[in-house]
């Protein structure tokens, strides 16, 4: 018997504390995107993390041709001598859609449009 009476007051309880008026505000109605936004929020974040992965491929084989450039006296003629002289373990791929660029003269290694 208390164990019944317990459980009704405690149903009561839980009823009469969910029976308040609300007075949160309805969220706001989202913006339009702009008819030229491509592919949305999914599409930048595919573009932001290819940028970066862009950037510290680059960052990382400009530096392995400085390096290169130290030991050896000059620059490597194309980047597969960075890995023939264990200077890398293996060239690293390009974001889609994007190929390694090297100027051997200037020792720079860039990314660009296939």
């Amino acid at each position: 018997m208390k164990i019944a009476c317990a459980l009704t007051m405690i149903a009561s309880a839980l009823v009469m504390g969910g029976c308040g008026k609300s007075e949160s505000t309805p969220p706001p109605a989202a913006a339009p995107a702009p008819a030229n936004s491509g592919n949305g929020y999914l599409g930048t974040l595919v573009k932001g993390q290819q940028t970066a992965i862009k950037t510290i491929d680059v960052t990382s084989l400009n530096e392995n041709v400085r390096l290169f450039n130290v030991q050896e006296g000059r620059n490597p003629t194309d980047l597969k001598e960075l890995v023939t002289k264990n200077y890398l373990g293996a060239l690293p791929d390009p974001p889609a859609g994007m190929k390694l660029v090297y100027d051997a003269k200037e020792g720079k290694v860039s990314v660009a449009p296939q």
